[in-house]
């Protein structure tokens, strides 16, 4: 397994070694620097590390894709706590008058799933711009951390699981074709998050409650 083929241009292939060399400490930080305000990472960093961390070990799926939630989570906490003190003018400063006053008008409506689906999307989605927006608009923290985890976790622990039964695959695919072949296994591995998310919510319920009945 080859990183230095997975290497982007706007990173060197020094980079990705010392993340992949430092296992889960490496999705850590890395998630932590892609949700947190400091750092400039690249888009899907996180979920190329992941690939190639759960393809190569797939008995550690699980913990691989538990390090990279909860360094998003972190570093998204830490951006919605800096934003809680800035004003809306920072933010259409950042991002255009007609954007910030989307946001700000889904939040208004449903913070929750403004949240959950803005972790859930994949690059190139600007998803600082919703962690901006949700400190501004003084989220609960209660409702900013269960938005943000539900929705890195599926993506993240889907994208594990895929990579768990199909790492070779996968880093193959990323190496010939890396954006296109990228958003097509973060998509694929939503939708079937999803799907599972409805089948144990739902399906397997009303099956229980029929047996009950």
């Amino acid at each position: 397994m080859n990183i230095a083929l997975l290497a982007v241009s706007w990173w060197s292939a020094g980079v990705w070694q010392w993340l992949s060399g430092l296992g889960a400490v490496g999705l850590l930080v890395l998630g932590f620097a892609d949700n947190g305000p400091f750092l400039s990472t690249p888009a899907g960093g996180v979920d190329v590390l992941l690939i190639l961390l759960a393809g190569g070990h797939p008995q550690s799926w699980a913990w691989y894709a538990l390090a990279a939630t909860t360094g998003e989570i972190l570093g998204g906490y830490l951006t919605y706590r800096l934003a809680k003190a800035g004003s809306r003018k920072a933010l259409e400063k950042k991002i255009g008058y007609a954007a910030a006053a989307r946001l700000c008008q889904r939040f208004e409506t449903n913070a929750f799933i403004t949240l959950f689906t803005g972790a859930v999307l994949p690059p190139p989605f600007p998803f600082t711009s919703v962690l901006m927006t949700a400190g501004i608009m003084q989220c609960p923290p209660k409702t900013f951390l269960s938005g943000l985890t539900a929705g890195r976790a599926l993506r993240y622990f889907a994208t594990a699981w895929l990579s768990r039964l199909y790492g070779r695959q996968m880093i193959a695919l990323l190496a010939r074709n890396y954006r296109p072949a990228l958003y097509t296994l973060i998509a694929l591995a939503v939708t079937g998050g999803i799907g599972a998310l409805v089948y144990f919510r739902y399906y397997r319920g009303r099956k229980r409650r029929g047996l009950d009945g």
